[in-house]
């Protein structure tokens, strides 16, 4: 090509054809000093179907490098004398032999290879510099075809980026039909909950599969990859934007403050970490009685204050919290400060049908981190409470409604430490979440299982709830009940439906018998409730923060309450569900519950027709509870007086 460049110059200067071969010597050293200095500067070793600017740059600097050899050997007598404006056209011409076949090669590998083998055509939503990186990632890729633009703004209409037309909108049905889309990914990472849920509904419609580019801080992060490309979830779906936390509630309880968090291991208690880890505690105890979720736990937290350069203490404590005494010493020895109570049952049928230790784990832990607290001095102690815990239908509310009159009956009893509680509701990405299980049932192939078709739920996100719980203890002032503000309420039938169409599926019912996925409708689960609540009754107030709400609710005085849970302690010990469930009942007046007890052992103890003795061992180890109750307490009092510690009355 060179060569060929050079005799070219040399016919356009002189305007008439001309033999080459008088010219051979300086046509022989543009091949010379083209290969050297190409060879040199790289050319040779790029690969064509992933060239960019560089290459560019690259092919100026090589030609130019050439040309000036070349004027060097003319003007030394090198050849025939040619005039420098003849090197000059060479240039020119030189650079659109060089730079453009590589690139036109590119276009032929890239485009029409691609279109060939790419098994999904796809329409780009948006045509910022995000959706141009998008297209130059997928340019050539044997999975996916970019053929369209699309961009809300008007004066990008009809523009080309990468060979692609940016269409508005409105042609984006057209473009399905003609262009055969499969598929739409969204390249609009900054864009708010509230704008995405609008181009989500405009989308849903057309039976296209709809995807999310990462937003490019995870990519650089490395959190995502530039090609990786996201399902949509149910944040986009609903909508909300999550609101900024105050900084200073966010620190008043935590920074430089020994903290606890019990339940470290689970879906809230470990965001609840990472979210404390962030405002610099002086210490941070995990206490957890899954030695898996523990050792999880303390290992991620302590990456991360390896990567932040975070000086702090983090103390792993297998522990569980109906150990009043042994959460007394860990929070005396430590100078626990704060505790977020994290630690609970909260799956509904499995509580339902495990009636003892929900009812021991949400209760009475509960009662014995909150007595522990009192006695180690610990200034705030905030329970990460539930919506079901409002008109309960169902053990799992009703035990969580319990532990909040427990807090709000302690609070009775003492101005050093303040006492609260934040009830919430459905958490995304929790344990039992029901966004991944449909999507897991989408790429299956289906049934989608949906309860009922008049279900609906709450939703927030892990951080967002995490961030809330630690703002609202921080305005506590004793006894409260915080209600976090949930947004509209989703329903779950139109959730499912929303994710099917957005996966570019169609939902398989009587008016579409042909549709790709079956929605199948169980049942409502063991006191499972249609609509879940977050107020008992209408009586609340704003707080500080927009999202938080300050309820005020009625609960029982505590020598009532007191003598409720001695009973339901004693009848835990002795097995006795039926009766543990009558103390709940009398506890938490709003609890309607089936008359029908679901414990799965209780179940089988009545089927195998157990002899009548056994109900008179139960009522024996009661009095027996009893007694042992009054002898080891007063033994206690009388210990605890004579090594100076003066234990509450109670």
């Amino acid at each position: 090509m060179l060569p060929t460049a050079l005799w070219a110059s040399l016919v356009l200067k002189a305007d008439r054809l001309i033999d080459p071969a008088p010219y051979a010597v300086l046509l022989g050293a543009a091949v010379l000093s083209g290969v050297a200095t190409f060879s040199l500067l790289g050319m040779y070793h790029t690969i064509i179907r992933f060239m960019g600017a560089k290459t560019i740059e690259r092919a100026v600097l090589a030609v130019t490098s050439s040309v000036v050899l070349l004027w060097l050997l003319n003007r030394n007598g090198i050849g025939l004398s040619v005039p420098t404006s003849t090197l000059a056209v060479y240039m020119t011409i030189g650079l659109v032999y060089v730079g453009g076949s590589r690139f036109l090669i590119r276009f032929v590998c890239l485009y029409y290879g691609s279109e060939r083998h790419a098994t999904k055509r796809v329409a780009i939503y948006g045509a910022g510099e995000p959706g141009a990186r998008l297209s130059a990632a997928l340019i050539g890729s044997s999975d996916f075809h970019p053929v369209a633009f699309i961009d809300e703004r008007k004066a990008l209409h009809g523009s080309q980026i990468n060979g692609m037309t940016v269409y508005s909108p409105k042609d984006l049905r057209q473009l399905v039909l003609t262009r055969k889309v499969e598929r739409v990914l969204l390249a609009t990472p900054s864009a708010s909950h509230r704008r995405r849920r609008e181009v989500l509904s405009a989308l849903q419609a057309l039976g296209v599969h709809v995807q999310f580019l990462p937003d490019f801080a995870d990519i650089i992060s490395g959190k995502a990859r530039i090609g990786e490309l996201r399902e949509v979830d149910v944040c986009d779906l609903l909508g909300r934007d999550p609101v900024p936390p105050d900084t200073q509630l966010f620190e008043s309880c935590i920074l430089g403050k020994s903290v606890m968090v019990t339940g470290a291991g689970g879906s809230i208690g470990s965001e609840l970490c990472r979210q404390i880890l962030s405002v610099a505690p002086k210490r941070l105890v995990l206490v957890e009685m899954s030695e898996l979720a523990l050792y999880t736990a303390e290992r991620e937290l302590l990456d991360i204050a390896s990567g932040a350069s975070l000086k702090l203490e983090i103390i792993p404590l297998l522990c569980d919290a109906s150990h009043k005494d042994r959460l007394r010493d860990v929070m005396l020895v430590y100078g626990v400060q704060t505790v977020y109570h994290a630690a609970a049952y909260k799956h509904v049928p499995m509580v339902e049908h495990n009636v003892i230790r929900g009812i021991q784990n949400n209760v009475i832990c509960t009662w014995n981190a909150a007595e522990a607290a009192l006695q180690a001095g610990v200034e705030t102690f905030v329970l990460v409470s539930t919506d079901k815990a409002v008109n309960p239908t169902n053990v799992m509310g009703a035990t969580k409604r319990l532990a909040e009159q427990v807090l709000q009956g302690l609070q009775a009893r003492t101005t050093a430490t303040r006492f609260c509680m934040v009830r919430f509701g459905n958490v995304l990405g929790s344990s039992g979440s029901v966004v991944p299980l449909f999507r897991e049932q989408i790429r299956r192939g289906g049934p989608v299982t949906v309860t009922h078709p008049q279900v609906i739920r709450y939703f927030m996100t892990i951080p967002e709830a995490a961030q809330l719980v630690i703002q609202a203890g921080s305005m506590a002032r004793g006894g409260d009940v915080f209600v976090l503000n949930m947004g509209r309420p989703v329903r779950i039938d139109d959730l499912a439906r929303r994710m099917i169409n957005l996966m570019g599926l169609s939902v398989r019912d009587s008016t579409n018998p042909d549709g790709d996925i079956e929605i199948h409708y169980t049942g409502l689960r063991s006191a499972e409730k249609l609509f879940e609540e977050l107020l008992i009754g209408n009586t609340v107030t704003q707080t500080d923060h927009p999202m938080i709400m300050r309820a005020i609710e009625h609960a029982l005085p505590w020598d009532r309450l007191h003598g409720l849970l001695t009973e339901l302690t004693v009848a835990l010990d002795c097995g006795d569900v039926g009766r543990a469930l009558e103390l709940l009942r009398q506890a938490v007046a709003e609890y309607r519950p089936n008359e029908e007890i679901r414990d799965y052992v209780w179940e089988r103890r009545a089927a195998t027709l157990l002899p009548a003795a056994s109900d008179t061992r139960i009522a024996a180890l009661g009095v027996k509870r009893r007694q042992l109750d009054v002898l080891s307490g007063a033994a206690l009092a009388k210990r605890r007086t004579k090594d100076g510690f003066v234990p509450n009355p109670s």
